[in-house]
């Protein structure tokens, strides 16, 4: 058994150490945010955070995580009350299929925790690991631009946060 700290809540796994923690998320924790995409580190379909650091969970084993904390897109918002970053992905429409939505949000989210006063360079920087295969680059570019503008609003004391 190996404890994982997961959206802020220790969680119990019986897994083999070496198993990629995509697998721990979908198949023993029933968090099917992040997706598989290529198995290999390439896409970012399955991009969460670990210690406010946006990785490819696809590649990375459990054995490493023990005392690191692990945020995926569920631990962002619901759908009553979505994260700033879902709620502009939302407003400005940025998905077409959506496969590859959860990743460019978490590692979009990784990037605002750190600089939420990132440029438009900033954030293509950010999110060039991630592809998306329908081709809505300049909308999910618009999302994040977006929530980087709410969040500076927020510095000011008129919105939410953007981690939870």
């Amino acid at each position: 058994m190996i404890t994982l700290n997961v959206n802020g809540q220790p969680r119990q796994v019986d897994a083999d150490p070496d198993t990629p923690l995509l697998y721990v998320l979908r198949d023993h924790l029933e968090l099917n945010g992040a997706k598989f995409g290529c198995g290999m580190g390439q896409c970012g379909a399955c991009t969460v955070m670990v210690d406010g650091e946006a990785i490819f969970s696809c590649i990375t084993p459990i054995s490493v995580l023990r005392d690191r904390q692990i945020k995926t897109i569920e631990g962002l918002g619901t759908t009553a009350d979505p994260g700033p970053l879902q709620r502009a992905f939302i407003e400005e429409q940025a998905a077409q299929c959506g496969y590859c939505i959860p990743g460019m949000i978490m590692r979009a989210q990784a990037l605002l925790e750190k600089k939420p006063s990132a440029s438009e360079a900033d954030i293509r920087e950010a999110l060039s690991p991630n592809l998306c295969r329908c081709g809505t680059h300049m909308r999910i570019l618009r999302a994040v631009v977006r929530a980087a503008s709410a969040l500076q609003n927020t510095s000011s004391g008129n919105a939410k946060g953007a981690s939870r």
